[in-house]
């Protein structure tokens, strides 16, 4: 199994070399030179199988460099955790990803990808830096997933005033081999600064990596829960709500491996990609919007790159489209619509008087697009806990989110974060002077 990179200027490389690296060396985000298919008997198949055998069957077609024993040993220290499913009406059912050890979807890739690359750099006694920028869950997720990790320093930027308290706050209070830094700006703001450090050759020394979606490590572990979904519902579509598109590649992925479904591309108010669709022209938004839905905050999602390459086309990582993918194949296998505030609101108020379901923002806004199409045997991905948005919920609601046991007492915890300007100057030299 190899990999390239989709601005094309970087040779191949293994899994290890894509997972341990992170970004390509010429910018780009690394993608399977080919991908492993599943037949219709295998995928049948799955419906007798835990998840994490399911993770076991698809994670191993992709990395060739581990034994199976260790594979297997990973995947279910991984995956100890539920994935419910939960029917709402006739055309909905909702995939809860928020039952892992922090309340968000991003565990089942951090977790994953922290415990292969723990095993590659300890075979190797090779020490990382991982830097990675956060617009809500990722930093939580990432930062508890290598949490005391003995090879592997963490490193968490984010947008001081995009993050709620409660995902700061599971961040900002381990400690450790975890340091995390709060920007004066945007979600894309802090990407832009990751993705420069890892360019930049004086912090070569660093041995920089990433834990964003923009490492392919992240990418195909999220593949699996879309053919558990699919083992046990035989759904038709996915309704992801996406911001960096991370979860809607391994969605992607998981179609190109054989599996019969297609998407619906669920956005807030940071509407580029719907309006690409419409109009075959993409334009960033700069700066992102602000929105309730803060972890889809992402006025360019990075992994645009991997999906434009997936259907034949290629963009640079500033978003400029080289050459133009088939644009007809996109819009068949995907629908994409853009859900504002008020209606995020509105859903989930709807949706508790009705259901007696609390939705989070995110799950909201991909509950809204369902509503949107004309189509029946829908998953929502619900991604976040709504505990985490206490607020919009009572609002909303009237009622207050019982608390899962991973955010119990994080109130009384004391939080450690270091405050920064947006100056790439600046944070390099932080970036130094740490290392030292």
């Amino acid at each position: 199994m190899k990999f390239y990179s989709t601005n094309l200027k970087s040779g191949e490389v293994s899994f290890k070399e894509a997972l341990l690296k992170g970004q390509a060396p010429d910018k780009g985000l690394y993608m399977p030179k080919e991908i492993p298919k599943f037949s219709e008997k295998e995928i049948e198949n799955f419906k007798n199988k835990e998840y994490w055998e399911i993770a076991f069957a698809i994670i191993k077609r992709f990395v060739d460099n581990l034994p199976d024993e260790e594979l297997i040993k990973i995947c279910k220290e991984t995956y100890n955790f539920p994935v419910p499913l939960e029917k709402v009406n006739g055309k909905i059912h909702l995939m809860g990803l928020d039952n892992g050890p922090t309340a968000s979807f991003k565990d089942f890739a951090a977790r994953m990808m922290a415990r292969l690359m723990n095993y590659f750099c300890a075979k190797e006694n090779k020490k990382l830096t991982i830097l990675t920028a956060t617009s809500g869950d990722t930093g939580s997720a990432v930062a508890n997933a290598f949490y005391g990790s003995k090879n592997i320093k963490m490193m968490v930027l984010f947008p001081k005033n995009e993050v709620s308290e409660r995902q700061r706050k599971q961040m900002t209070t381990l400690g450790g081999n975890v340091v995390t830094i709060a920007m004066d700006g945007k979600f894309d703001d802090c990407q832009a600064l990751v993705k420069k450090a890892f360019a930049d050759k004086d912090l070569e020394k660093l041995n920089l990596s990433s834990a964003n979606s923009i490492n392919i490590g992240r990418l195909i572990p999220q593949s699996v829960y879309y053919f558990y979904a699919y083992s046990r519902i035989k759904n038709e579509f996915f309704s992801v709500p996406s911001g960096n598109f991370g979860d809607l590649m391994g969605g992607l992925l998981a179609k190109n491996m054989g599996l019969p479904v297609n998407f619906i591309v669920a956005v807030n108010e940071n509407d580029e990609f719907p309006k690409f669709l419409q109009t075959g022209k993409y334009m960033p938004i700069k700066p992102s919007k602000n929105c309730l839905s803060n972890a889809m905050n992402v006025g360019h999602p990075s992994n645009l790159a991997r999906l434009i390459a997936l259907y034949g086309g290629q963009m640079d990582e500033t978003g400029k489209i080289n050459k133009i993918p088939d644009m007809k194949k996109i819009k068949e296998d995907m629908f994409a619509t853009s859900i504002t505030d008020s209606e995020t609101r509105k859903t989930i108020k709807e949706v508790y008087d009705r259901y007696q379901v609390i939705l989070e923002p995110h799950g909201a806004v991909a509950y809204a697009a369902a509503e949107k199409y004309e189509k029946n045997k829908i998953v929502c991905l619900e991604t976040a806990h709504p505990a985490k948005f206490p607020e919009i919920i009572r609002e909303e609601t009237g009622i207050d989110p019982k608390l899962p046991e991973s955010m119990k007492n994080l109130e009384k915890k004391k939080e450690n974060f270091i405050k920064i300007e947006n100056d790439y100057i600046k944070f390099k030299e932080f970036l130094l002077k740490l290392s030292l």
